[in-house]
């Protein structure tokens, strides 16, 4: 190695150093020296040239949800900088790990009105956990090393780095390029609780009589799923999810109840979450979607909190017990504390509440799923795909009309990331990128994104992106012709008062065959199992259009719908 460099050859290197092996990204002006490094130096680094910077974040995001490694996105200055932000907020508040990096205009040129000036150290920080704008290019190293600390160490979140032009071609010396190979995954220096919280927490719930555990993502990222499955066991004590959460137990544990609240889940599901005397919230943030709007727990149910972020204990419930930490590490301390104890197995009936209440929801399910009714039922296609999909698949969703009936009634078969949905800002449009990333992140892995046509119309651009990668992703459009969420809630909501949410009906089969992706509609739900099949045996990208009953006119299990 040379001893000496330029910033954008320095920012190569440092990211090789830092264990980056795959960059989601669009060219841009202000980009020429960084491409033109990705390009002369022997790297390790597949780039990934996308249609958009908003979905080069959408597609970093699936890739660090499937990896636990630190996804990269990069992007121009200006309108290349605005479009980025959305994938950064959504991993950020997501607690996972995406680095945006958007090169920026020459500091030289700053305050002097050149094109595509913006402040994007300001604009990036109400959006990342960690943010900075280089002036220097002897700073590249220590500020990547930086960004990936804040990234994989404690809440995990999204970073951004802006490198301007000039910056890109001043010389960095060499020897300043290395990194910390822990910080290449995140949970990065992983800590135990206090000494003491774990054994506190175990007295609390062993002091209950009727216990739930609700789990959050948390427990997914910290890879948790294996000391939380001895817990439940031996407790015999039922688990709930949220929608972030889904992975915690696979689905199909006899202690998983499910997901629980607004979005989701059912009225089987939530009797369980209004019936506990204390609720054990673990990598969950209690926030307004699983509590449904904080009504459930009730005022005076016990509260124990496991995260590894102390600002939300107490934030939404007073806590009994607090227990901030790891959450793997914390659950092997109170699989220990139990250990001591030799608690056994049948305390408290988990198990049988859990059945009963499951029963229950999926005999009014099965109804549905096995209706006839055209369009199709989007039961229907839940049914179909747990038919289909083989065990290890990725599915990823948007959070329109098939988030909902999928979190609700498909039973994932395994613990871990096996379901990706942005639950914390919502954006239409993520899951068609960010399946992409996936696939690249666990290309092993049967990866399917499901979306609906409005989905579809904010991000179809990246089908020609799939489509260069000949990557074998399945995307399931639910076509009804409606941004159907809205239109559910304004039957809801507004006595049916229905204003701007139909768009014109669009053939998405053929759109998708003019990009190159093998396309069917289906309109008959005879056809659908054998058309999801098929495509989901193809060798190459494949969509299938869907014509689905409208969520109004349906029985999504959305809480303030059913009421």
């Amino acid at each position: 190695m040379d001893n000496r460099m330029n910033g954008a050859e320095a920012m190569v290197r440092m990211l090789e150093a830092q264990g980056v092996r795959h960059i989601f990204g669009l060219c841009g002006d202000t980009t020429l020296p960084f491409y033109d490094a990705m390009l002369r130096l022997d790297h390790q680094i597949t780039h990934v040239l996308t249609r958009d910077e908003r979905c080069a974040t959408y597609m970093a995001d699936g890739y660090s949800r499937v990896t636990g490694r630190v996804g990269v996105a990069e992007g121009p200055s200006g309108g290349g900088a605005t479009y980025i932000l959305p994938g950064l907020i959504e991993a950020s508040e997501s607690s996972y790990a995406v680095l945006g990096i958007t090169t920026d205009i020459s500091v030289a040129s700053y305050g002097k009105y050149p094109l595509t000036e913006v402040d994007q150290k300001a604009l990036m920080a109400p959006l990342t956990k960690w943010n900075t704008v280089i002036s220097r290019a002897d700073h590249i190293p220590r500020m990547v090393r930086a960004a990936f600390r804040a990234m994989t160490t404690g809440r995990s979140g999204a970073a951004h780095i802006g490198l301007p032009y000039d910056v890109q071609y001043d010389p960095v010396d060499a020897a300043d390029i290395w990194a910390d190979p822990v910080t290449a995954s995140y949970p990065a220096y992983p800590q135990s609780p206090a000494p003491g919280a774990a054994q506190a927490a175990v007295e609390a719930i062993l002091s209950a009589k009727n216990p739930l555990i609700v789990c959050g993502g948390g427990v997914v990222i910290a890879q948790a799923w294996e000391e939380l499955d001895r817990l439940a066991t031996r407790l015999d004590i039922p688990v709930a999810t949220s929608i972030s959460g889904q992975g915690s137990l696979a689905e199909t544990h006899p202690n998983c109840l499910g997901v629980v609240g607004s979005n989701g889940g059912t009225d089987e599901t939530w009797e369980m979450m209004e019936a506990a005397d204390l609720v054990v919230f673990m990598g969950c943030r209690a926030g307004s979607t699983t509590t449904a709007r904080w009504e459930a727990p009730k005022p005076g149910t016990r509260i124990v909190h496991f995260d590894n972020d102390p600002m939300v204990m107490n934030a939404n419930y007073r806590t009994e017990v607090a227990v901030v930490g790891d959450l793997r590490l914390a659950l092997a301390e109170v699989n220990a504390a139990l250990d001591a104890r030799a608690q056994g197995a049948d305390t408290f009936g988990g198990a049988a509440a859990v059945a009963e209440k499951k029963t229950r929801k999926f005999e009014a399910f099965e109804v549905l799923a096995r209706s006839d009714q055209a369009p199709i039922r989007p039961e229907r296609v839940i049914r179909a795909l747990m038919n289909t999909l083989p065990e290890d698949a990725t599915v990823v969703s948007d959070p329109g009309t098939s988030c909902p009936y999928f979190s609700a009634y498909y039973q994932l078969p395994r613990p871990g990331r096996h379901f990706i949905t942005n639950r914390a800002h919502g954006a239409l449009g993520y899951s068609l990128s960010a399946a992409l990333g996936a696939w690249y992140g666990r290309p092993a892995s049967k990866t399917v994104a499901l979306m609906g046509d409005g989905s579809l119309g904010f991000t179809v651009g990246e089908l020609e992106t799939v489509c260069r990668s000949r990557a074998p992703i399945t995307y399931v459009v639910f076509s009804n012709a409606t941004f159907g969420w809205i239109k559910a809630s304004q039957f809801a909501d507004k006595d049916a008062r229905y204003y701007n949410v139909d768009f014109n009906r669009t053939d998405n089969a053929a759109i998708a065959a003019a990009y190159g992706v093998k396309s069917w509609r289906v309109e008959d739900p005879a056809e659908l199992e054998r058309v999801l099949a098929e495509a989901i045996a193809h060798d190459g990208p494949t969509l299938v259009d869907v014509i689905t009953q409208p969520l109004e006119e349906s029985n999504a299990p959305v809480r303030r719908w059913m009421g």
